[in-house]
């Protein structure tokens, strides 16, 4: 078998498919333990039995449909109209925003790229510092993973509710949990951007004739929020249902009323988005198979009964979770290392008495914060790529956000009150 492992550590190495890869792990896995390679196959298949998967395509398409309209001019300007009185409004109108795009349309790195050509320029138009600013681009570009309906919250729910825990993983409960750490997030970055603000600019008066005509501008997205998260809270439809609603109000909003997604690119989007969602569920069905393996073979309890036996403190197994999904967000895009990491991980965590719903949002804090850590994170050369900067040099314009956040998520980690206060969980 250390053949088998070395062979799939190169293949890893080449860029083999990443469901591949996990899809190898199961089969060897159930193979050596006398079972039929046909019960991946099953695996893949239940994907099909469960409601809450729709979610993801619908999600994912409303997604796809915003970024190609002219929703993000009309966010920056709402938030800006609103915001942009205040201490670094600028600045705090970029992280609201991004914060927003970045929930409706789950990717990170498209935030950056769509809000950064409007924001960059702006935050250096407001004579805020060139450093500041583009750290500032960096880091806000992977908020909002924590407020509905971002897709690693969905993605987390799936993969944790295969597991049975007690008490059990809802997807509702989930995007509840994500709103007090994802707006403390918000608020520490704010305050920081306040202190660093340019003192000897003049801020613009608040207007109401411009905060009204930009409210009346983005009349057709505000209602999205109360489409998804006043419905599901409400218990009037569940999250599929929410997803179902929101792709038909995008695709009537962008295609039919505002006409800013032509039917001729129409085909293009949704052709992109669907090859997301295609990833994305691979991805997903070789993670329930390898899932089913670890269960049947034992390897979480056998984990957890390691770590038990080396790991005696609580908050030393807290702090060294923290390393462990920062390293792990660090070197994989957010979907692998859920999908991967959950089944392994989240029965130790519930072993030293965290609450799968904490598990959860501290894994998501961590793995958004990881997309920019130092040296490897995705999102470092995106924003390298996207301003023409040195990598070098957005890993140092960044790194005062990576602080904070990182302060930020181990509040998160000894504080399980703020992810579960407004669940009736305890």
């Amino acid at each position: 078998m250390l053949w088998i492992a070395l062979a799939l550590v190169l293949l890893a190495a080449l860029g083999a498919p990443f469901f591949a890869l996990i899809a190898a792990i199961a089969l060897l896995g159930f193979h050596a333990q006398g079972y039929e390679p046909a019960l991946v196959a099953v695996e893949i298949y239940r994907l099909a039995e469960m409601p809450v998967l729709v979610a993801i395509p619908l999600f994912t398409l409303a997604g796809y449909l915003l970024s190609e309209s002219q929703a993000p001019r009309r966010l920056v300007r709402l938030t800006e109209a609103w915001f942009g009185w205040m201490p670094g409004g600028l600045a705090i109108v970029a992280l609201v925003a991004s914060a927003l795009f970045t929930a409706l349309t789950g990717a990170s790195g498209v935030t950056i790229v769509a809000l950064g050509a409007v924001l960059f320029p702006a935050l250096l138009h407001g004579r805020y510092r060139e450093n500041f600013s583009l750290g500032l681009i960096t880091a806000s570009g992977s908020l909002g993973m924590l407020f509905a309906p971002a897709l690693p919250l969905i993605i987390y729910g799936v993969v944790a509710q295969q597991l049975n825990t007690t008490p059990g993983v809802r997807m509702e409960e989930l995007f509840l949990a994500g709103i007090l750490p994802g707006l403390l997030m918000l608020l520490v970055l704010a305050v920081y951007s306040i202190w660093q603000a340019p003192r000897d600019v003049e801020r613009a008066s608040f207007r109401w004739s411009e905060a009204l005509a930009a409210l009346k501008e983005a009349r057709w997205e505000l209602p999205l929020p109360i489409l998804v998260l006043g419905g599901i809270y409400s218990g009037r439809i569940a999250p599929s249902e929410a997803a179902a609603v929101t792709a038909l109000y995008v695709f009537l909003v962008t295609v039919v009323i505002r006409r800013e997604v032509a039917f001729s690119r129409l085909p293009q989007v949704v052709r992109e988005a669907m090859m997301l969602v295609g990833g994305l569920l691979v991805i997903l069905g070789a993670a329930f198979a390898l899932t089913n393996y670890l269960i049947d073979a034992e390897i979480p309890t056998r984990l957890f009964e390691w770590v038990q036996a080396h790991v005696h403190s609580r908050a030393v197994f807290m702090l060294a979770l923290v390393v462990f999904l920062l390293l792990f967000g660090m070197l994989l895009e957010g979907y692998p290392a859920i999908v991967v990491l959950t089944p392994l991980i989240l029965p130790i965590a519930i072993g030293y008495g965290m609450d799968p719903v904490h598990f959860g949002i501290l894994f998501i804090a961590l793995l958004q914060i990881g997309l920019f850590m130092a040296p490897l994170g995705m999102n470092l050369f995106i924003a390298s790529y996207r301003f023409r900067k040195p990598v070098t040099v957005v890993i140092r314009d960044s790194l005062p956000f990576f602080v904070l956040l990182l302060l930020t998520a181990l509040v998160i980690t000894f504080v399980p009150q703020l992810s579960l206060a407004l669940l009736d969980r305890g």
